[in-house]
């Protein structure tokens, strides 16, 4: 029989319960994309940073693949340019935050606890969610990145703030955002819970889904290990840290062979 964490990493692979629908957040003041279990009342959410370049659809899946366990995910569309303003990308992931817990979504009136909000990202947009974390200060409750790169104000300075539980995955073959510059020293830096794993086989743009015109560019491809990986280790975090349920608690502790446990803290490191 396969251990417990295997066997959980294995079911949160796997969608979740719940129908999912598809919401635009321009209709309510941001341009964005929301996804959201069909039914539910003081629902978890979280807000989503995309990487350099990097429209929110090429993280299609994993946003559908956490609002199905019942975590409302919802990623902002701006700051999409050459030179973007992680600043300005870090504010607009907090005011995503403010939109999804402030209004109902969907047919049925689905809505968020103000309580279970979750920030989470990729590339510079892992880092513009560690800016939005340390200035959101105790509305944001978790943090999670994959293949965190550093942002101007810094991602490692904005991090000493933080007291909140944060989980970053990091690519080993990452040439873009070297984890040692970047994932593992926004880790060391942490000072609430933390945890660093590095995903196997994986480069920067391995969570990415589909084809985009900017790949050229970056060095790296779409990755289905990686994809999976993500969705599984996002999901068990987020469901444990915002919910309070330590259902998927053991994935999270446990030492992946994919997805190596590199650093785990409980206390601050800085």
């Amino acid at each position: 029989m396969a251990s417990k964490p295997r066997r959980l990493l294995e079911q949160l692979s796997f969608p979740g319960p719940h129908e999912v629908l598809r919401g635009d957040l321009a209709l309510v003041g941001l341009p964005g994309v929301v996804y959201t279990p069909r039914a539910g009342l003081g629902l978890p959410a979280i807000s989503f940073g995309h990487g350099w370049l990097q429209p929110p659809g090429r993280y299609r899946d994993l946003l559908r693949h956490l609002a199905s366990w019942g975590i409302v995910a919802a990623a902002p569309a701006t700051q999409l340019g050459p030179l973007p303003s992680h600043r300005l990308f870090a504010s607009d992931l907090r005011s995503t935050l403010d939109i999804v817990s402030g209004v109902r979504l969907g047919p049925d009136g689905i809505s968020v606890d103000p309580g279970k909000l979750g920030i989470a990202g990729h590339s510079t947009g892992g880092g513009a969610a560690v800016l939005a974390a340390a200035d959101a200060g105790p509305q944001v409750k978790a943090v999670a990145t994959v293949a965190a790169a550093q942002t101007i104000p810094a991602a490692t300075t904005a991090a000493r703030g933080i007291q909140v539980p944060g989980m970053h995955l990091a690519a080993d073959e990452d040439l873009v955002a070297p984890t040692r510059g970047n994932a593992e020293a926004i880790a060391r830096a942490w000072s609430g819970p933390v945890q660093l794993r590095t995903l196997r086989k994986s480069s920067h743009l391995g969570v990415t889904e589909g084809v985009h015109w900017s790949q050229p560019l970056l060095h790296g491809k779409p990755h289905r290990a990686t994809q999976r990986l993500v969705r599984a280790l996002f999901t068990a975090f987020f469901l444990t840290e915002l919910t309070g349920d330590d259902t998927y608690r053991p994935l999270l502790e446990a030492d992946l062979k994919s997805a190596q446990l590199t650093l785990h803290t409980e206390a601050t490191l800085s």
